[in-house]
């Protein structure tokens, strides 16, 4: 089980750059990826993005990738074209506005001027990509760490808390018995109290059924065990049970209401509450997985 929060971080310093690598995550219904690069080096993000998707499932994840160049060689070109366009018409506002001639301004201005100076660099990604590469995989490789370690936290919390659940239902299956029984007895009760010796015993057995029919838990008991067995063994056997954590978690709490709804009994309706608190913790918790 995994984890969706998780951090790493690495920089090192190369011969001819330094190189930085940072990947975080939060919580999130799908995968929602991100990765930041220098605009120069875009055309490494599909193949940075497939490493991340093929350790990572769920979760909102960031990842930052950073250059200082130690080296810089580029090839700067001027316009010459440009440069004398430029002059040209600075001396033309210059002579029909009447200002004096500030040198220093107008040349500032025709340097601020786009394709003045032109930079011809090329970029070798497959060079970059052999810098970038074994620092972002130790990162992943940390970050998945994190995670891992985290996630088995997280199971073994789960763990706890679903076992507090099946003593719930274990109570609730030790109760039903006794429920019908108790049902029996009142109803014979009030059948004896209102009709004393003209109590009929097939109506006392057809009134019996009916509420039994009505109140009994029985089948909820069934599906509630039955979801508690598959929770079980999505945390032992799925590495990403994060989305089928939450479903079952939907179907116990639908069980769990109807025995409550159902519940004639003071020491049930306890038992319902500590149900509901234990599946809110596991639902809490499920959110945080994978």
């Amino acid at each position: 089980m995994t984890s969706m929060t998780g951090y790493s971080y690495e920089e090192k310093s190369l011969e001819t750059a330094i190189v930085s690598v940072e990947i975080k995550s939060v919580n999130s219904r799908f995968l929602d990826l991100t990765i930041n690069l220098p605009p120069y080096l875009n055309p490494l993000e599909a193949y940075f993005r497939s490493k991340i998707t093929e350790k990572v499932a769920r979760g909102k994840v960031d990842v930052y990738i950073r250059i200082k160049e130690l080296e810089s060689n580029p090839d700067i070109t001027v316009d010459e074209g440009a440069v004398k366009a430029y002059s040209e018409a600075v001396k033309k506002v210059i002579k029909a506005s009447g200002f004096g001639t500030d040198s220093e301004a107008a040349l500032n201005f025709i340097l601020s001027q786009p394709g003045v100076i032109v930079s011809n660099r090329s970029y070798d990604m497959d060079k970059y990509k052999a810098l970038i590469e074994p620092i972002f995989d130790s990162v992943l490789e940390q970050f998945n760490a994190d995670r891992e370690r985290e996630g088995e936290n997280m199971k073994r919390d789960l763990q706890e808390k679903l076992e507090k659940l099946s003593r719930c239902a274990q109570f609730f299956t030790e109760w039903q018995p006794k429920m019908e029984e108790m049902f029996k007895e009142q109803i014979t009760t009030k059948f004896r109290e209102l009709l004393e010796d003209k109590a009929d015993e097939n109506r006392i057995m057809t009134e019996t059924a009916a509420m039994l029919v009505k109140y009994t838990i029985n089948e909820e008991i069934v599906r509630l065990n039955s979801h508690i067995a598959a929770m079980r063994s999505e945390l032992a056997n799925n590495p990403t049970p994060g989305k089928k954590l939450d479903f079952i978690c939907q179907e116990m709490n639908r069980e769990i209401n109807t025995i409550g709804s159902k519940n004639q009994f003071a020491e049930v309706g306890a038992m319902v509450i500590t149900a509901k608190d234990s599946l809110e913790n596991i639902r809490e918790q499920s959110k945080n997985v994978e």
